[in-house]
């Protein structure tokens, strides 16, 4: 007799913290003041988007008992398409992140800096040596709760947030279930788009649902954890859309970013809209600084073949120089132009690479039953072309072709 799945909170939750970061408030922001509610429907195929490409992560994950990066290493035999796809892995994930995490962490530093009165010179350290206490805990159980309860409160916040600026809520459904793209949206469809479903998820959540999971009996959860968080993250991004739109959308405010965002919400809707915001920018931008070196760490275990044991130095090794290298960067203000061009190109290179090895590598013989169905295939084909043509647009805009 089949034993039915218990819902527990994991894996996805990771995702769910990994995507919504201070990009994604600075983005989800940007359509909502000058767009209004009209990009909504652009999240809503954002996560379904997710759930297809993270479904076959958590399966892969769940079945064969290594993440991406190991079954990437397996599953191709010539080694110099081996060593180009690490170079790939190496360029998007590890560089891009490590210059990511300054974002991060500059992030989290807005949000904390409106909430307590301390010197702003010092929050990106005490921020970076906060990750770094949890991520050396070397416990994937510690891990993930400090992350439910990121991505827990971010929901509170954001959600606070947006029905404290009184939405119009026939637009907003309006946004949700009928596409359209006004005049000059187009970018912002693909970057709403781009913010939710990210390659290194893929490392991330496969090598965590082998962790937490030990059987394909387990698949029943793991998808149930994907179609509750994913769909939270989604509506907390939506929430930041709904916020902007009610408070600048056709009126003579301008927001350039996040922090303008906050600042913004105090003169119209009070010191709590403010503080909502606050709290959800430093949970956003925590949660990010958590995961983006855990996600490196993970893919590059994999790829080169050494332990993705948390207590394991190199693994160690590899998520603490990301996590520097964003202190560094938060401290000192750096904008590292060129590097950041450089990891876009890499990482619109990276995404469609990813999907379509993932929806290849869920047909193999070794996952047996559980390898992906004809509308599985349809479905993850659909998702890979829309990340062919993001990767097409990311590396046009990084080349300033856009």
């Amino acid at each position: 007799m089949k034993q039915k799945a218990r819902f527990t909170m994991g894996p996805a939750a990771l995702v769910a913290a990994a995507f919504i970061g201070p990009g994604t408030v600075v983005t989800a922001s940007l359509a909502g003041a000058n767009f209004g509610y009209a990009l909504l429907w652009a999240l809503v195929f954002s996560v379904v988007a997710t759930m297809i490409l993270q479904e076959m992560a958590a399966r892969l994950g769940v079945v064969t008992q290594q993440g991406l990066g190991e079954n990437i290493r397996a599953g191709i035999s010539r080694p110099w398409l081996r060593r180009l796809v690490v170079l790939l892995i190496f360029a998007a994930v590890i560089i891009g992140n490590s210059v990511y995490q300054g974002g991060n962490i500059s992030g989290a530093r807005l949000g904390l800096a409106d909430l307590l009165p301390i010197d702003g010179q010092y929050i990106p350290v005490v921020l970076g040596a906060l990750a770094a206490v949890v991520l050396w805990q070397g416990s994937y159980k510690v891990i993930e709760k400090v992350l439910i309860g990121l991505v827990l409160l971010m929901s509170v916040a954001f959600l606070a947030t947006f029905l404290l600026t009184q939405p119009d809520w026939g637009a907003l459904f309006s946004g949700l279930l009928i596409p359209s793209v006004p005049s000059g949206g187009i970018l912002m469809v693909v970057a709403l788009i781009g913010t939710t479903v990210v390659p290194y998820n893929l490392f991330l959540h496969s090598s965590s649902c082998a962790q937490k999971w030990q059987s394909a009996n387990d698949l029943g959860a793991a998808r149930k954890d994907i179609y509750i968080s994913v769909p939270l993250g989604g509506l907390i991004s939506m929430a930041i859309v709904g916020t902007a739109a009610s408070a600048f959308f056709g009126k003579a405010i301008t927001i350039q970013g996040a922090a303008d965002l906050g600042q913004a919400l105090q003169p119209l809707f009070g010191d709590s809209a403010t503080t909502f915001m606050a709290l959800g920018l430093f949970a956003a931008g925590l949660s990010s600084s958590l995961t983006a070196p855990l996600a490196s760490a993970y893919a590059l275990s994999g790829v080169l073949g050494y332990s993705n044991n948390l207590k394991d130095k190199k693994f160690r090794a590899t998520w603490f120089t990301i996590l520097l290298v964003g202190v560094v960067i938060a401290s000192l203000g750096l904008k590292p132009i060129e590097v950041i061009i450089f990891a876009q190109v890499a990482n619109g290179l990276l995404l469609p690479f990813m999907a379509l090895f993932l929806v290849w590598v869920c047909n193999q013989p070794r996952l047996a039953q559980h390898r992906n169905s004809l509308l599985q295939n349809i479905l993850g084909g659909l998702v890979c072309a829309v990340a062919i043509g993001l990767g097409a647009r990311s590396i046009a805009s990084a080349m300033g072709w856009l």
